[in-house]
């Protein structure tokens, strides 16, 4: 190539390069001003808000039926936000069920019950009842307060007075308001005892506040006042099957009590008046066992648990009272209460009549925070006695998760 002509080119990249310098300046100023690709977006993570937890929240209320007197009943399905469902029903305050995740996040109900109200009507377990005026057992269905003597409905085999009597708050039409929060959704009970219903004194007003929140825990809180002094003692009766309503026995769920002592009882499963200790007795579940591991060694008629325990920690306060669990499901149940006491049973009556919805000896147990039983009878178990100008307030919460 001849000078002249490498002389050109030698020019022509120089000027190529001049150029370009300040146009690839341009496109990186311009590329800086540029957005985020689309694509960067997901990488942002957010927490809902409360807001946005509501909008997955819902309340439904549906006719469920009539009483006997043609009292109007309604059922009341309940959603939160992790599409957990209670199921509940203004007659008796009930659960009817609750649907909650295993470790599958496959939805089932835990809770043993009828899917019609008839079932509910009719002699039933006091499957998912809220009980009252006072829940288990007053021995000959008597006690005296204040030196004035009170009779009771003898509803236990004709002997003592069980679970409020012959018409307790389990059988009562109850007034019922749907509410939701940030926490949840829920309902609030209310129903008027009047004075002298079913041999109890004074007026008590009740009310009942079920909530399902948002991290699957079914919270239920009473609290009562009234005009005249009364024995009151308050609980939920829910039969619980982890595994799923119907699935089969409990026997292999695995429960721990938070309790040392437990109250022995009579052939009527009525307090002796001692309080004894849980070790060395098939009563001990101080650490995790399985409830059928040695329920057979309880002597009873029909054979199973059906024992009051005293639980550690302050009445009053908060505290873990049992948490259990089936291997199956992966389904865990914890359960904090105030109360000062635990009624285990085993569902030893269950013995698959229609009235028992069909369900089997040991289908399922129930956890009933409560006061003692027959405490109006024994001086020193802890108070029952309502007071006017008092209030009375216990909080049990069952916490749902799955391991």
């Amino acid at each position: 190539m001849n000078p002249r002509c490498i002389r050109l080119v030698i020019l022509s990249v120089s000027g190529l390069l001049a150029i370009s310098a300040p146009l690839n300046a341009l496109a990186q100023r311009r590329q800086i001003r540029q957005p985020r690709p689309a694509a960067a977006k997901p990488r942002i993570q957010t927490t809902p808000s409360a807001s946005e937890g509501k909008t997955k929240m819902s309340s439904q209320q549906t006719p469920f039926g009539k009483t006997a007197d043609g009292v109007e009943v309604n059922l009341y399905t309940l959603t939160n936000a992790k599409g957990a469902v209670l199921k509940m029903t203004n007659f008796g305050a009930i659960v009817v069920s609750l649907e909650v995740p295993d470790c599958n996040g496959k939805l089932a109900n835990v809770n043993m019950g009828f899917a019609k109200l008839n079932g509910f009507l009719g002699k039933n377990p006091y499957f998912g009842a809220t009980v009252g005026r006072y829940c288990n057992r007053i021995a000959g269905g008597k006690f005296t307060l204040d030196g004035k003597p009170s009779t009771l409905a003898t509803n236990d085999n004709g002997k003592n007075h069980l679970h409020g009597g012959n018409v307790g708050f389990n059988k009562v039409v109850w007034n019922a308001e749907p509410f939701e929060n940030q926490s949840g959704v829920g309902l609030k009970f209310t129903y008027l005892s009047k004075d002298g219903e079913e041999g109890y004194p004074g007026n008590l007003k009740v009310t009942a506040v079920y909530t399902l929140t948002n991290d699957n825990e079914l919270a239920v809180e009473f609290t009562a006042t009234t005009d005249k002094a009364t024995p009151v003692n308050l609980t939920n009766h829910c039969y619980w099957n982890l595994a799923g309503a119907g699935s089969g026995t409990i026997r292999n769920h695995e429960l721990t009590i938070n309790a040392d002592k437990y109250l022995p009882v009579d052939a009527g499963l009525i307090p002796t008046g001692d309080v004894a200790n849980v070790a060395g007795t098939p009563l001990d579940f101080t650490k995790p066992a399985k409830i059928g591991a040695r329920l057979d060694q309880i002597k009873a008629d029909p054979v199973g648990y059906d024992h009051c325990f005293v639980l550690r920690g302050e009445a009053g306060k908060m505290r873990l009272a049992a948490k259990v669990k089936d291997p199956t499901s992966g389904r865990v149940m914890e359960i904090h209460s105030t109360q000062p006491a635990l009624q285990f049973y085993s569902g030893n009556f269950l013995d698959g009549k229609p009235e028992n919805n069909g369900y089997q000896q040991y289908d399922g147990f129930c956890l009933e925070t409560q006061h003692y039983p027959d405490s109006p009878n024994h001086a020193d178990f802890p108070n029952t006695i309502l007071r006017p100008g008092e209030t009375f307030h216990e909080k049990t919460v069952h916490k749902f998760s799955a391991e």
